[in-house]
């Protein structure tokens, strides 16, 4: 059986276990103190070794990806092609969100509840945000997976291999061959995926139900909405155009990744199994992947951008405040810089929510709004930011001439 089966097959069985278990588990205390208790351990285990892989396979990937490209030309190209494709559909995205959420209005038939619980974190600042990409130690950063400084320093060792002659090539050819067994590290650990998944699910079913959906049916909706709309149209139009490829052909090769992106909530610990399909299904280079997808994982979050200025007007409606033109351009602007800045991780959109709905002026107690039915929202937008981070892969390796699997 296809793992992407066995996974799908564990996904749903999750759901209807998890709905079928909810409104049991009052009345059962087996199912309270030890099935639950267990599939949450299992779910947790699995999202732990998704985790371990995350900055030996995104270090050593990258510098031998950087390294093998060898020109140094070639390497400022496939990188301004990256993030200008990045920035593109990051802005696209912020729009359907603009437009989805004018035309839906999640935000009007809210009632404010009394005493929302505010978020107090403070916003990071631009320049803070800036400071933060570069690391001060490299150590530092893999014991806390900054993935943005380990990207920089990879980035830096990756160039330096292709100007340092002999020792180069054997510093290359060391993090090629680790990068190899990272790969089959992957391998081993999604053995694991479709068991883990399936208590994922559960779990998160169990404990939500279907009665919080509900209220807030018009702002999944946009969302998901937004989300399918923004795949659809923008990375069908982006595999036609630069790969000459049926959009169908694409999005069956992503399959397993934009499902466990969907389950985990995280793009960074999706990013394994993102880099096994491009590689195996789509026949992209190891150069390619190995520098464009950790790049993406970190700066490229499409679902994220669309997610912050749908919740910034629902919060703008929910609290009956008129938006001026320049509040509605900060929420643009915020919002993609929200997008980047975000960490890879589940919960990541919300916490920068804060900075998007400061930055407009409008209440923070919104945050509070969206937080209790935030595991919902992220499944989809981490989704989408996967397909980005492919599609844009995809694309950059079609437009440097490599041919692609068919």
């Amino acid at each position: 059986m296809p793992m992407l089966l066995k996974i799908a097959i564990g996904f749903f069985l999750g759901i209807i276990f998890g709905f079928i278990a909810a409104p049991l588990m009052p009345y059962s205390t087996k199912l309270t103190n030890y099935v639950m208790p267990f599939l949450d351990m299992t779910g947790k285990i699995f999202l732990k070794l998704l985790t371990m892989l995350i900055v030996p396979l995104v270090f050593s990937s990258l510098i031998a990806g950087v390294s093998s490209i060898g020109d140094t030309k070639a390497l400022g190209r496939i990188g301004f092609k990256t993030i200008a494709l990045y920035i593109i559909t990051t802005v696209i995205a912020v729009l359907i969100g603009f437009a989805c959420a004018y035309i839906i209005k999640p935000g009007r038939a809210i009632d404010i509840p009394p005493g929302l619980h505010t978020v107090t974190q403070a916003p990071q600042t631009f320049s803070s945000m800036i400071l933060d990409i570069f690391p001060d130690n490299p150590v530092t950063s893999m014991v806390n997976a900054n993935m943005l400084q380990i990207i920089i320093f990879a980035l830096f060792i990756g160039a330096a291999c292709t100007i340092a002659g002999e020792a180069g090539k054997k510093a290359s050819n060391f993090f090629g061959h680790a990068a190899q067994i990272m790969y089959s590290v992957t391998r081993i650990v999604m053995e694991f995926a479709p068991y883990g998944v399936f208590a994922l699910i559960a779990t998160t079913s169990a404990e939500f139900g279907l009665a919080i959906i509900a209220p807030f049916a018009k702002l999944i909706f946009s969302i998901y909405f937004g989300c399918t709309i923004h795949a659809l149209i923008v990375y069908s139009l982006m595999i036609i155009l630069f790969c000459h490829k049926s959009p169908k052909w694409f999005f069956k090769g992503i399959r397993e990744a934009s499902l466990t992106a969907f389950v985990t909530r995280s793009s960074s610990v999706t990013l394994p199994v993102t880099i096994a399909n491009v590689r195996e299904n789509f026949g992209v280079s190891e150069s390619i992947t190995s520098f464009v997808l950790p790049l993406g994982a970190t700066i490229n979050m499409d679902g994220t951008a669309l997610y912050q200025v749908i919740c910034a007007l629902f919060v703008s409606q929910a609290f009956n405040v008129e938006l001026s033109l320049t509040a509605q351009l900060t929420i643009i602007f915020a919002s993609s810089l929200a997008s980047i800045g975000a960490a890879g991780v589940p919960g990541a959109g919300l916490i920068m929510l804060t900075m998007v709905l400061t930055s407009a002026g409008l209440p923070v107690e919104g945050v509070g709004l969206v937080a209790g039915i935030d595991v919902i929202l992220s499944a989809a937008r981490t989704s989408v930011n996967v397909m980005g981070d492919t599609a844009v892969c995809v694309c950059v390796a079609s437009s440097e001439g490599e041919v692609l699997r068919v």
